[in-house]
C-alpha cells in the first residue's frame, strides 16, 4: 500500500510539473534565444572538453554544469574564472563557492557576470539644430548577472544523486532597461562499480521568466531616429525554453601513473536551429571531451562541439565544429586550468583563452 502511494504521489508530482511547464510556454512570449550568457560555460578545465562534462562533474564548477556532482566534494572549494570573447569587447566573469553539509548533502552558489562595459551613448550626438556637438557623448554598459544556489542530495538508490539550481538573473542595459529573472535547473548523477557516470542536466525546466523595466523617457529620446523604426515599446517579458544535457564518461587507469577520462554529451534544445541533427521538435547537438592524466597532477585536454550545419553562398551546407584545447595543473589543493577554444577558427565564433582558478579547503587542515 505504501509503494502504491508513493507512486500515485509520483506521478502527480509529474502530471504537475508537465501543467506547469506547459501553462507558461503558451502563456508568455517565447524567445528562440534568451539569457544566452548563462550557456556560455564555467571552468576552463570543463571548456578544454567541449564542456561535455555533464555525467563526471565532482567538484565546485558542478552547480553549473550537474548540481549532482557536488555530492563528490569531501571539503570545501573556491572556483573563480575570467575570459575576454569578441576581441576582448566582452568580459566574462565568474566566481564560485561549494561545501559538503553531510554525507548525503550539499550546497553551492556561484556567481556568472558577463558585460561590455564603455559603450558609447551617441544617440545626443546631434542636437535640436542639427550641429554634432562630441560632448553630448555619454558611456554606459551593459551586463548580465547570474547568481545560482545549488542543493544536492543522495538518493536511497546506490550510485545515484540529484541536484536542483535556483537562479536569479538580473539584466542590466545602461539607463534604457533592466530586467529580473528567475528559473530552475534539476540534474541526475548515477555512477556504476566499474567507473561508468552518466549524467542528465535539465536546464530552466519550468522555464526560466523576465520581466524588463524600460525607461519610456530615454526610449523617446531614440524612438524617431531611424524613420519607421523604433516606434513603439518592445516587449516586456520572455521566456528562456528547457534544454537537456545527457552525457556518459567513462575513466580508465592505464597503471598507477596515467588516466584517461572519455567523455560524451547530447546537449538537446527544444526548437528547430541548425544543429548537426534538428527536427521541428529538437535539435541535438553532440560533443567530446578527452582528459590525460599523469600521476594526479598534469592534464591534457581536448574536446570538439558546436557542430552545425551552415548554409554556404552556393546554398549547400557545410559541417563546421569548434574544437578546444585545454592544459591543467594541481598540487597541494591548489588547481589552475587554461582552455584555447575555436582552434584554427574552425567555427563563426571568435577563439578565446579562458584561465581558471579552483581551491580545495582542505590544505588549510
Amino acid at each position: 500500500m505504501c509503494i502504491f502511494v508513493k507512486k500515485l504521489r509520483l506521478r502527480l508530482y509529474i502530471t504537475t510539473l508537465f501543467c506547469v511547464l506547459s501553462a507558461s510556454l503558451f502563456s508568455q512570449t517565447v524567445r528562440k534565444y534568451s539569457n544566452e550568457f548563462m550557456n556560455i560555460g564555467v571552468d576552463a578545465a570543463a571548456l578544454g572538453m567541449s564542456s561535455a562534462v555533464t555525467a563526471h562533474a565532482s567538484d565546485v564548477n558542478a552547480g553549473y554544469w550537474n548540481p549532482a556532482g557536488l555530492l563528490k566534494l569531501e571539503d570545501s572549494q573556491l572556483a573563480l574564472m575570467h575570459s575576454s570573447y569578441f576581441a576582448n569587447i566582452a568580459n566574462y566573469d565568474y566566481a564560485a563557492y561549494a561545501m559538503p553539509l553531510d554525507d548525503r548533502s550539499a550546497v553551492g552558489i556561484s556567481l556568472i557576470r558577463f558585460a561590455v562595459d564603455d559603450i558609447l551613448n551617441t544617440t545626443q550626438l546631434i542636437d535640436a539644430e542639427g550641429n554634432i556637438n562630441y560632448d553630448r557623448i555619454s558611456l554606459f554598459s551593459t551586463a548580465d548577472y547570474g547568481l545560482t544556489f545549488s542543493y544536492a542530495r543522495q538518493l536511497p538508490v546506490q550510485g545515484l544523486n540529484y541536484g536542483i539550481n535556483a537562479k536569479v538573473i538580473r539584466r542590466v542595459i545602461g539607463d534604457f532597461a533592466s530586467s529580473w529573472g528567475f528559473g530552475l535547473d534539476v540534474g541526475i548523477q548515477f555512477e556504476t562499480n566499474n567507473d561508468w557516470k552518466f549524467g542528465v542536466m535539465a536546464r530552466d525546466i519550468t522555464t526560466t521568466f523576465n520581466a524588463w523595466a524600460i525607461d519610456e523617457d530615454e526610449f523617446a529620446t531614440i524612438s524617431d531616429a531611424i524613420e519607421g523604426q523604433n516606434q513603439e515599446l518592445p516587449e516586456t517579458t520572455e521566456i528562456t525554453i528547457p534544454k537537456l544535457q545527457i552525457g556518459i564518461s567513462k575513466l580508465v587507469d592505464f597503471n598507477v601513473d596515467y588516466t584517461l577520462l572519455t567523455s560524451v554529451n547530447l546537449n538537446v534544445r527544444f526548437e528547430e536551429n541548425n544543429d548537426i541533427i534538428s527536427t521541428s521538435f529538437a535539435s541535438i547537438n553532440p560533443a567530446l571531451g578527452f582528459e590525460f592524466g599523469y600521476i594526479d597532477m598534469v592534464y591534457l585536454r581536448a574536446g570538439m562541439g558546436n557542430f552545425q550545419n551552415e548554409l554556404q553562398i552556393d546554398n549547400s551546407d557545410q559541417l563546421t565544429f569548434q574544437p578546444s584545447f585545454g592544459l591543467g595543473f594541481k598540487y597541494n589543493g591548489i588547481q589552475i586550468d587554461y582552455a584555447f577554444t575555436d582552434i584554427g577558427d574552425q567555427s563563426v565564433a571568435l577563439y578565446s583563452n579562458v584561465f581558471s582558478l579552483k581551491l580545495d579547503f582542505s590544505i588549510f587542515r
